[in-house]
């Protein structure tokens, strides 16, 4: 199932700012939750500096946390052409796997992709091969993977590399920490970041507290690393993901209502799956799906009482989703504080609260 939603009428230049290269984080602080806070209050435009450690002072007993579980798997496998009429040398390329669909099949994307045909065999380091079932008008690919998922993610286990974002410089260390503590369903491509400041001792000492946690799953796709190319944002065509909200968070949710909590989104991919849960009336069952769902200046929150949340790039969709919790102005002035205050960005970066 798709959502769809209202789009602001607005310039995606309007949601830019310049950032020095040497503030985008190449790897996660130690420990992680010794990470910088900010916190935003939007009622009064108020900022406070913190560390993610404050967080069981900053909350209160009866707030419940909801993240994301999804797992990063190795996605990004180097295969080579099976030597063909139309490949007569075993040529090396990159196969990018993106998300199963029917049985076998994979979503995927192929570099260099241009001479592959349809019908190909791509050849895998153990000699098992997949083959290229369509070409798509996006530069995505169908491919046959011959086996099944669990079959595929061990192929990956064995084979894959872990796929860190572009602007990050691919190490040990940052690849071996690509992932949240709690990491649970494996599905994404990207990790969910907000969830990196999280460290055990951290959500013992919440639990301590009496703040509860929960979980959905939204498996994290490409068009998380890609900005907004277009000029407006209503002309801004949203990838789509897929997600889960259990029945077990949904009568979390209404308890934590009820008992005069908060409910604290970690993240915007948890976020965007509460949200599609919400365009469904919100039923007690839960919601899963695909879902399109692209948050704009202008859009009613049903779920959050809280956000938090890593430092975006500049035109990205999860820039202007934050602008929507809060504000574009507030956003925009907290990223100059960050900056003056010698904050890190992107996903291995610093984190916002913001109440």
């Amino acid at each position: 199932m798709f959502f769809l939603c209202y789009h602001a009428h607005m310039d995606t230049s309007l949601f830019d700012y310049r950032l020095p290269s040497d503030r985008i984080a190449q790897h996660s602080v130690s420990p992680r939750d010794a990470a910088k806070l900010l916190v935003l209050d939007r009622a009064t435009g108020e900022m406070k500096d913190r560390h993610v450690f404050d967080l069981p002072s900053l909350l209160r007993k009866n707030d419940l946390l909801i993240f994301n579980d999804s797992k990063v798997f190795k996605s990004r496998l180097t295969v080579r052409r099976a030597v063909s009429p139309a490949s007569p040398v075993a040529t090396p390329l990159e196969l990018f796997l993106l998300r199963p669909e029917q049985e076998n099949m994979w979503l995927a994307l192929l570099r260099p992709a241009k001479k592959i045909q349809v019908g190909e065999a791509l050849q895998f380091p153990n000699d098992s091969l997949a083959y290229v079932v369509k070409k798509n008008e996006d530069g995505t690919a169908l491919i046959d993977m011959q086996r099944s998922t669990d079959a595929v993610f061990a192929l990956t286990d064995q084979y894959g590399e872990v796929p860190v974002p572009p602007y990050v410089e691919p190490s040990k260390e940052n690849t071996g920490s690509y992932q949240t503590v709690y990491a649970k369903e494996r599905g994404s491509v990207a990790a969910p970041t907000a969830g990196f400041h999280f460290t055990k001792p951290l959500l013992e000492t919440l639990a301590d507290k009496g703040i509860s946690t929960a979980f959905v799953t939204l498996h994290v796709g490409i068009g998380t690393f890609r900005p907004m190319k277009s000029a407006r944002l209503e002309e801004h065509h949203m990838h789509e993901e897929w997600g889960r909200v259990s029945e077990e968070t949904v009568q979390l949710i209404r308890k934590t209502k009820e008992a005069g909590g908060r409910v604290i989104v970690v993240g915007t991919t948890t976020m965007r799956a509460l949200e599609s849960w919400a365009a469904c009336d919100m039923p007690s069952k839960g919601w899963s799906g695909f879902t399109e769902l692209f948050i704009t200046p202008g859009y009613q929150f049903h779920i959050a009482d809280g956000l938090i949340t890593n430092f975006h790039l500049p035109e990205s969709t999860l820039l202007v989703m934050i602008s929507a919790f809060a504000s574009r102005e507030q956003i925009l002035t907290a990223y100059a504080h960050a900056m003056k205050q010698d904050y890190r960005f992107y996903s291995f970066g610093d984190a916002m609260l913001i109440l």
